[in-house]
């Protein structure tokens, strides 16, 4: 095995450097995978672009560790293992859930992982470095699945996200008789309307400004599609519903017009999923909320309990993947992929392939 590899490290906003640098190495309990693609998150481009959430305003909150290896939409194929790790072999398929719970908080103990109070993440730690690199080390505390031999690159570059998506689309607890709206058609979204299809709601809605998401949207299970630049969305929603609104508004974009679209959409006692992350604080009207629909507001956060089974409908095709991987670039190629990833309107999921 070689000593160095390429990797793209984050040093500070704006300064990402493709460098050489020692391949991880691993003791007792850990993985080393050579990283077969790893998805660029929009996350990692809020983050180049030095993103308050990761960056912080004063050393103190500062949530990244800097420098260290981006990336935490990743897999790969297993080759070396440590001690004392069972049910794994030299050539496995293998991805790890995004978060590594420390295992000892008040979260953890109780079974809600994904909020563990330290909130470790791949990518962003020195000690859980990511997947924009040629090997990575999945750690001792990691939640690590198996991937099949025969799903493709652009499949399984997507496990990740579409995790998110099921939980998202969890939360909302669809029934078959509600009217359900998904914000934001990126993968993420994508995911969350083949998801959310397959719960058979009566009525499937997508909202995008770009056109090849509101195409594929449609493809993915979506009954209608809606530019808000060319619609008056809130009121086609009240329209199709009898001047109701609908039933769920899942808010997958991150925009705060998108937010208080959803609130003026949404029915009395209505269900309100926020999962996209917004680059600053944003105003609403929290009269809304409260004193006029009583609407129950829903945070979605990461994908847990998500990956098997996700895995399992990539695998059988009732999770639907065909296009969402739109470009891949080689890692040395990263400035390109990161500018296509912010910029082009055919973009959804840029892949780096080490």
């Amino acid at each position: 095995m070689k000593e160095s590899m390429n990797a793209l490290r984050m040093y500070a906003p704006y300064d990402f450097r493709l460098e050489k640098v020692p391949v991880p190495q691993i003791s007792n309990g850990e993985i080393l995978i050579k990283v077969e693609a790893a998805g660029i998150c929009a996350g990692d481009v809020k983050t180049l672009h030095g993103g308050i959430r990761i960056w912080g305003t004063t050393p103190e909150n500062r949530y990244i560790q800097a420098p260290c290896i981006g990336g935490h939409e990743f897999y790969g194929e297993v080759v070396a293992i440590g001690d004392f790790v069972e049910g794994v072999s030299i050539g496995d398929r293998m991805i790890s859930e995004q978060i590594v719970p420390c295992g000892t908080c008040e979260y953890c103990l109780s079974g809600n992982y994904w909020m563990c109070q330290k909130s470790d993440v791949y990518g962003f730690k020195n000690h859980l470095q990511g997947g924009f690199a040629e090997y990575m080390k999945f750690s001792k505390k990691g939640i690590h699945h198996k991937i099949p031999k025969n799903m493709t690159m652009e499949q399984a570059v997507l496990i990740e996200p579409f995790a998110c998506s099921m939980h998202a689309v969890e939360r909302a607890k669809i029934r078959h008789n509600d009217v359900v709206v998904i914000s934001g058609l990126g993968s993420i979204g994508l995911g969350m309307i083949s998801i959310a299809a397959s719960r058979s709601p009566k009525l499937l809605i997508g909202l995008d400004l770009r056109q090849k998401r509101l195409d594929m949207a449609k493809l993915f299970g979506a009954d209608i599609v809606l530019n808000p630049l060319d619609t008056d969305v809130v009121k086609t929603i009240h329209e199709l519903t009898g001047g109701l609104g609908c039933d769920v508004y899942i808010e997958a974009s991150g925009n705060e017009k998108s937010v208080n679209q959803g609130l003026e959409s949404i029915r009395n006692l209505g269900r309100f999923v926020q999962f996209g992350v917004f680059p600053k604080a944003i105003s609403a009207d929290w009269n809304i909320i409260g004193d006029t629909k009583e609407i129950d507001i829903l945070g979605s956060h990461l994908g847990p309990y998500c990956y098997a089974p996700v895995i399992k409908g990539i695998g059988n095709g009732s999770i639907k993947t065909e296009g969402v991987v739109s470009h891949s670039f080689s890692l040395s190629d990263w400035k390109q992929a990161f500018e296509t990833a912010e910029k082009d309107e055919t973009a959804i999921k840029v892949a780096l392939i080490p």
